[in-house]
């Protein structure tokens, strides 16, 4: 199979689909790999490097992706990629669907097959190409919010430490839930976790135990109350193919510190927090009501090594097999796959992502 890589065009995104490994492992299986001049090298992943793996180089996007058959990216297809998307073209990659429903809508006109990594969903309710992403992205809540607490950012002029300890409140308590968590604690402060499942949150208990933890069974009140008094607040709510619900309204923040920090970990379905609207990592904030809004889309983005290559070890097994076995035949014989398919042939196909966007 022809498997094309192209760059990635979003606003400071310089992950890429496949590393140098990746493409020698595909290769070695026969597999033909494009990758486009240039691709890798914000991350030092060489034209040269490519090459030597197994992969022939191509000068532009419009030439890789004709010359395709499956295309492997990070992010979702910006309105100047479309152009090249076609109805026997298969499209692996995050999409995020629910959360935009004007791209939606483009995609479905282009006719593309798109998998998507964040609803390729195991047998145990498990997102493993999620997973990694959402890993970091909990972990540099902490950091981005930390760094925006700093009085010349507009944050309120605190520091996480045992100094004097901090409140920092995470929404959510999935994998970018837990990895805030265990961050904001490593930073000393006092945290207060937030979910609407109540085993979720006696799981945590029995892991992380009482000390400087509050556990609190999610309702409307109680975010309120849990707010007030943060100086960090990080939304990491996320329901599979679904528009985020909005968790913290624009009432809420009346009743919040000035200078307090929201990260919205969940801008890609849409945001958490009534508040939201998406930035970028060259305008990363905005202040409302006073209170400092971080909403940058493509969070992993500014790690974007370390997040390269934590994302190819988990979607290599999967390229692999819809390279090998066919898309048809990988979608039919794994299931997990299978809850991965978004659209094909102009429709929606996952019933999540087609109940969001008709309502």
């Amino acid at each position: 199979m022809k498997i094309g890589v192209p760059s990635e065009v979003k606003n400071n995104e310089h992950r890429v689909g496949l590393t140098p490994e990746s493409v020698k492992s595909l290769s070695n299986l026969g597999h033909e790999v494009l990758i486009q001049s240039n691709a890798g090298d914000a991350i030092g992943f060489t034209d040269h490097l490519y090459t030597l793996s197994g992969a022939t180089i191509i000068e532009s996007a419009s030439e890789l992706y004709k010359a395709s058959n499956l295309i492997i990216k990070v992010k979702e297809p910006v309105e100047d990629e479309l152009q090249f998307l076609r109805d026997d073209l298969t499209l692996f990659t995050y999409l995020h669907l629910a959360g935009d429903p004007v791209q939606a809508k483009k995609l479905l006109e282009t006719g593309v097959t798109g998998i998507a990594y964040e609803t390729v969903t195991a047998e145990d309710g498990s997102l493993p190409l999620l997973a990694p992403m959402s890993a970091i992205a909990g972990q540099l809540s902490v950091v981005v919010g930390s760094y925006h607490l700093l009085k010349p950012n507009d944050g309120r002029g605190t520091l996480l430490s045992e100094l004097d300890p901090r409140i920092v409140t995470v929404i959510g308590a999935g994998v970018a839930g837990k990895e805030a968590i265990l961050k904001a604690k490593a930073n000393h402060a006092k945290v207060r976790v937030v979910d609407l499942n109540s085993s979720k949150l006696i799981q945590l208990k029995d892991e992380f135990g009482e000390e400087g933890i509050e556990y609190i069974l999610s309702s409307p009140e109680a975010i309120k109350k849990a707010i007030s008094d943060s100086d960090l607040v990080i939304g990491a709510v996320y329901v599979v193919g679904k528009e985020a619900p909005k968790v913290v309204t624009n009432k809420m923040l009346e009743g919040m510190e000035k200078g307090s920090v929201l990260v919205d970990i969940s801008i890609d379905q849409g945001g958490c927090f009534e508040s939201s609207k998406p930035t970028n990592h060259d305008q990363p904030t905005f202040v409302k009501n006073g209170v400092l809004h971080y909403c940058v889309t493509n969070m992993p983005g500014a790690v974007p090594l370390t997040a390269t290559k934590a994302l190819n070890k988990a979607t290599l097994p999967f390229i692999k097999e819809l390279a090998n076995k066919g898309i048809r035949s990988a979608l039919d014989e794994n299931n997990d796959l299978m809850n991965g398919l978004n659209i094909q042939n102009g429709e929606i196909i996952h019933p999540a992502i087609k109940e969001a966007l008709a309502g």
